[in-house]
């Protein structure tokens, strides 16, 4: 039998996170937006809720917590909706921390997870992307070749968040590039290391309060114990059908605060006498609106369960992906449309959530559940 409902965790966990959101982030992602800069005390009180450390192995420092795909999925559709940049910047440390927790050796686990047990927020990332046009998982050209000891690191990596803040970073490189994403391996790179250059904060279109960076590596060198999960290595494609739930999860939460806004503009707005929810035109976009979401957090929470369950997930988290990276640029268009010449302004929101949800289908890696 198949069963929508939450746990009454999971409930209580949905509610509290979306408190959160709309009390706290929504607040302040036009003011983050428009100077690029995310409060401080916003992320000290974002790290409060655990969604680093609660997943972290108690003699660790962390919460010991038991990790479930759908339940993140949940979390990251509710920070989402309150605003992807801020979203994306708290959870970063995922990015970096949870691979060693499901993969690392105990060794690595015991260096470095106890930094995000802390009662401060502890900056880490993750380094995916590669700035070309034809940029593929399973074909990464970033490469890791074998050195005496160790290992050497050459490529470029792009739209790697929180690079100049955080001490290291996650980067995955081909060590056998004929073998796909079997042939991928993650190496923990101090950003102070010889031949790493972080270079200066991209200028992107949307994410405005997200500072993402392009990450050069030249002759890189880094010692046999930096590769994650040591001579096993890691599985990286459940590391990417991981993050891509969490990105979509993430889109998710941007549709629905496209919808909730247009809808309860559409509610207010009056034309003619009454108000233009009751147009057919009007109407019909949003009942559109409402349809794509649920077929898209079904998705999501499809491929989720599929994680949880010990499947690899490639398949449903790809497709969950790329249904969210359409639907939400619709949906944030929509909701522009909606509002009609009062969309186009700042005044607004949805203006924003448009130029975000152009990243959906632009970006890969940046979140994990």
């Amino acid at each position: 039998m198949i069963d929508f409902e939450l746990s009454e965790e999971q409930q209580m966990i949905r509610d509290s996170v979306g408190a959160f959101a709309r009390d706290e982030i929504r607040p302040a992602a036009r003011p983050a937006d428009e100077s690029g800069a995310i409060p401080a005390p916003l992320v000290a009180k974002a790290w409060q809720f655990g969604f680093v450390s609660g997943a972290i192995p108690e003699k660790f420092g962390g919460g010991g917590d038991a990790r479930s795909a759908v339940t993140g999925a949940i979390v990251a559709e509710e920070l989402g909706f309150g605003d992807l940049s801020i979203a994306i910047h708290v959870l970063a440390p995922r990015l970096f921390a949870y691979p060693i927790v499901d993969m690392g050796t105990d060794d690595q686990r015991a260096k470095y997870l106890k930094r995000f047990s802390g009662a401060d927020f502890a900056a880490a990332t993750a380094a995916v992307m590669e700035p070309r046009f034809d940029f593929d998982l399973s074909a990464l050209q970033v490469s890791a070749r074998r050195d005496g000891g160790g290992f050497v690191l050459n490529g470029a990596k792009c739209y790697v968040p929180l690079a100049a803040e955080s001490d290291s970073m996650l980067v995955y490189a081909a060590t056998d590039a004929a073998k796909g994403f079997a042939g991928v391996d993650g190496f923990i790179v101090p950003r102070a290391a010889a031949g790493v250059t972080v270079s200066e904060r991209e200028k992107n279109m949307g994410l405005k309060a997200l500072a993402t960076y392009e990450l050069t590596l030249k002759d890189c060198r880094v010692g046999a114990d930096a590769r994650v999960g040591g001579d096993k290595g890691i599985d990286f494609s459940r590391l990417m059908s991981q993050s891509r739930v969490a990105f979509a999860a993430l889109g998710v939460g941007v549709m629905n605060a496209a919808f909730e806004y247009a809808r309860d503009y559409a509610k207010e707005r009056k034309a003619f006498g009454v108000p233009i929810a009751t147009k057919q035109a009007i109407a019909f976009i949003l009942a559109d609106m409402a349809i794509e979401i649920d077929a898209a957090r079904l998705l999501v929470w499809e491929a989720a369960f599929k994680l949880d369950k010990g499947g690899d997930g490639l398949r449903e988290s790809y497709l969950a992906k790329n249904y969210v990276a359409q639907s939400a640029l619709k949906l944030t268009d929509n909701g522009v449309q909606v509002l009609g010449g009062h969309g186009y302004i700042r005044e607004h929101p949805v203006e924003m959530w448009l130029r975000n949800a152009r990243g959906f289908s632009a970006i890969d890696g940046i979140a994990t559940v």
